[in-house]
């Protein structure tokens, strides 16, 4: 897997310019029509995270790969992306119309946490297949962007935070209700949400020296001194599956990257991901996968 792609490399090769005022330390926000970057028969992106933001509004048929998972777009597709997921896309259309926004998180600080979305959370769901109607809703959004980052409105960038804010949650209002997150609102939940974090602090794995510090469910119930039983209890409560299960499902997914996007041998793989012994990853992955990593490395190339 490539390294991780920054703003500044973002413009270089696309514009090959940077823009004025990228590094003022307020936070950087623009919006692009997808005609201008996607023309027939594009170079493929590179499967790699990105140090900013993106949402996509993609009309066309393509597929969408984000971090384990293919999504094949057969009309419209609404995208989310953050910097903790590895994604790129796949163009099967000779011509993908439509727009996109980039953002740093800088650009938000002190006006929300965007990772506190579903859209943006590793284990949400940031691909939305739109119908006709559906996509015609979003597009005057971006128009509405075009119009205010090219106007001399003195809080321009506030109106543009905003309508970030609307694709997000009407986005979201696409979800069934019981799907979407709550607010932590009780000792169950802010337990959950801390071990959350605690988890997906540990990602990317970007080098094979780097190495899960946290693996067992009783490294995570001493990382916040509560009693293992007490954060099996809060998981369970926030509807969530046990503190195993979450881990293996993490791991899974982590393996899943690094085995399709990286030349790393497996051996590596296993030891960045908390297995000692190559045999013991191995045994792991074919039981959640059906697979050995071997098998699964030669079914992706194929």
């Amino acid at each position: 897997m490539a390294k991780r792609v920054s703003i500044e490399e973002f413009y270089n090769s696309s514009q090959n310019r940077i823009p004025e005022g990228l590094k003022t330390g307020i936070g950087h926000f623009n919006v692009f029509k997808l005609d201008e970057f996607a023309g027939p028969k594009p170079k493929p992106m590179p499967f790699n995270r990105r140090d900013y933001f993106k949402i996509s509004l993609v009309s066309g048929k393509s597929r969408v790969h984000y971090a384990d998972k293919t999504v094949p777009v057969d009309k419209h597709v609404l995208v989310f992306s953050n910097p903790q997921i590895p994604y790129n896309w796949e163009q099967l259309d000779e011509q993908l119309t439509g727009f996109f926004c980039v953002f740093t998180e800088t650009f938000f600080h002190q006006y929300g946490n965007l990772l506190g979305y579903p859209v943006f959370q590793p284990g949400g769901q940031p691909v939305f297949q739109l119908t006709d109607d559906e996509v015609n809703s979003f597009a005057p959004i971006f128009q509405r962007m075009f119009t205010e980052i090219s106007s001399d409105y003195a809080y321009k960038y506030d109106s543009l935070r905003n309508l970030v804010f609307e694709l997000i949650h009407n986005a979201m209002k696409l979800q069934p209700a019981n799907s979407v997150s709550h607010l932590h609102s009780n000792a169950s939940e802010r337990i959950a949400s801390l071990f959350h974090e605690l988890l997906e602090r540990q990602f990317p794995i970007e080098n094979p020296n780097q190495r899960m510090g946290l693996r067992t469910p009783s490294d995570f119930a001493d990382q916040l001194s509560i009693h293992i039983n007490h954060l099996n209890r809060a998981l369970k409560e926030s509807g969530e599956k046990s503190t195993s299960a979450l881990i293996a499902d993490r791991v899974v997914q982590e393996a899943k990257i690094l085995i399709r996007h990286t030349n790393w041998n497996i051996s590596e793989i296993g030891f960045a991901l908390g297995f000692e012994e190559t045999a013991h990853f191995s045994n792991f992955f074919k039981k959640h996968t059906g697979l050995s990593p071997l098998n699964f490395r030669k079914q992706e190339i194929v």
